[in-house]
């Protein structure tokens, strides 16, 4: 009978149905935990995340100088060559832009303001705002098809730095300090240097540590003065009194850890002031130009006023690899406006300014490294948060938008084959073409050089395995590593 029952009181139907989904739950449970589900399980109700300290595969990179031109470099008037633009200036085209100013169908065009040259073996084209780093062309792969999610600003600063277009999450420092640990205890991992104009739009969540503990945020450093606000020990109390507080502090917090599930919170704070404490001893030292020759720091340009600043960044950027921080982000522009690479009027003015800024300090940071061996192991990243449009952006003026369809960035050292490019734009510069790359590929392309799987670095939060690429799979630019 269709309803009878067996001698456990079910019916046959009832049988075949729970041994069929206790078999499965089986074979469930067992590719749960092939993809270490239980272990993130785990990871979520302790509220602990433990650091990889170490890579995935031998690195080609041991350190980062993060290059940031805040604001928007133009790309067609820098490294991107478009000679089918020469006399076309003031002429109307039919070119899909987005920006500032909203989606546009078309406007005037403004022809690149400056003659580009070639430079270097590989005959890479450089436009006159550059002649030092063009020296340096055949050490450097340009990336001319980058692309983002956003155009504005705030938004596309955060997806360069953390690879979201909202903030709170870890910015790339953090990640490569997660991943990878520290080399130097008496320094921070990551460390930010900002232009004396002021900070990026967003401020601090540009090096924000996000959801992971706070010893992963950057640090700000001054390469003048004190190089580290809020660091010197309050008046009238030495150095043995303080140490004698440090000692008294880890106990008492070493106690409360035996009774606490807290451990990673209390583990980090105790972290903290130690390196706080170090800090104080050792960022005086880094800070130190007198140990570098007056040569040195002619080479870096800091015999000049326009180029003093971001020369003197620059080098400590480099003493700072020497001592083993991990991440360097280096800031070309502050506050708003004209202040940055953000050339909505006067394009000539704009760039002739951060670009004389900036040009011979980079290409002495190159030579620098080089020659001391460095850069093998160093790899440095020049760009900003997008690129800028062919067509200007007002009636008059050569002034022009921001453009996050189509840019260029470009990397040295560290593993990446010298003296190449990567991608194209259409021949205005408006849009990515050939072999498009997103800014998730960029971040890949570093964490790969660094010795980690981009696809498998990840930090347990709020219910999901984050990563700074994103949830799908997303692959280096291995047409660009040596």
């Amino acid at each position: 009978m269709s309803n009878a029952r067996n001698f456990c009181g079910r019916t046959r139907r009832e049988f075949v149905w729970e041994a069929g989904a206790g078999f499965g739950s089986v074979a469930l449970a067992s590719m749960l935990g092939d993809d270490g589900f239980f272990n993130n399980a785990a990871q979520a109700a302790s509220a602990e995340n433990v650091p990889n300290q170490g890579p995935h595969h031998q690195p080609k990179a041991l350190n980062v100088i993060f290059l940031f031109m805040y604001g928007g470099p133009s790309h067609i008037d820098t490294f991107d060559y478009k000679p089918k633009m020469n006399g076309m200036d003031g002429k109307t085209v039919d070119v899909k832009t987005f920006g500032r100013g909203g989606h546009k169908s078309g406007g005037r065009i403004v022809e690149p303001r400056w003659k580009f040259n070639q430079y270097g073996e590989c005959g890479k084209w450089v436009s006159d705002l550059f002649p030092n780093v063009a020296k340096h062309v055949d050490d450097i792969s340009f990336l001319h098809s980058m692309t983002a999610d956003s155009p504005i600003h705030g938004s596309a600063m955060l997806m360069m730095n953390s690879g979201k277009i909202l903030s709170g999450s870890p910015t790339m420092g953090s990640w490569l300090n997660y991943g990878l640990g520290s080399e130097n205890k008496n320094l921070p991992g990551y460390v930010v240097m900002l232009d004396p104009k002021g900070g990026p739009i967003s401020g601090a969540k540009n090096w924000t540590s996000g959801y992971m503990p706070a010893t992963y945020q950057g640090t700000v450093l001054n390469s003048q003065g004190p190089p580290i606000l809020d660091l010197n020990r309050p008046q009238g109390m030495n150095q043995a009194v303080q140490r004698e507080l440090l000692d008294a502090l880890d106990q008492t917090n070493q106690r409360h850890l035996a009774a606490r599930a807290d451990y990673s919170e209390l583990s980090a704070r105790i972290n903290s002031y130690e390196l706080a404490y170090n800090m104080q001893i050792h960022a005086p030292e880094a800070v130190n130009f007198a140990q570098e020759s007056e040569a040195t720091q002619s080479m870096y340009g800091m015999d000049k006023d326009q180029t003093k600043d971001f020369g003197s960044k620059c080098l400590l950027a480099r003493r700072l690899v020497e001592r083993g921080v991990r991440f360097i982000q280096v800031y070309s522009g502050g506050n708003h406006n004209d202040a940055n690479w953000d050339a909505h009027g006067d394009l000539e003015k704009n760039h002739n300014l951060h670009a004389g800024e900036t040009d011979q300090p980079i290409a002495a940071l190159l030579e620098d490294l080089k020659q001391r061996g460095l850069l093998d192991t160093t790899l440095v990243v020049w760009g900003g948060e997008f690129g800028r449009q062919p067509t200007a952006e007002y009636a008059k003026g050569s002034g022009r938008d921001h453009n996050a369809y189509g840019f260029t960035m470009w990397m040295a050292g560290g593993g990446i084959k010298g003296g190449t490019s990567f991608g194209t734009t259409d021949e205005l510069g408006a849009q990515a073409v050939e072999n498009p790359l997103h800014v998730r590929n960029l971040h890949a392309t570093i964490l790969h050089q660094m010795g980690l799987d981009p696809n498998r670095l990840s930090y347990f939060f709020s219910g999901l395995d984050q990563k700074l690429v994103g949830v799908e799979p997303v692959e280096p630019i291995h047409e660009i590593i040596a």
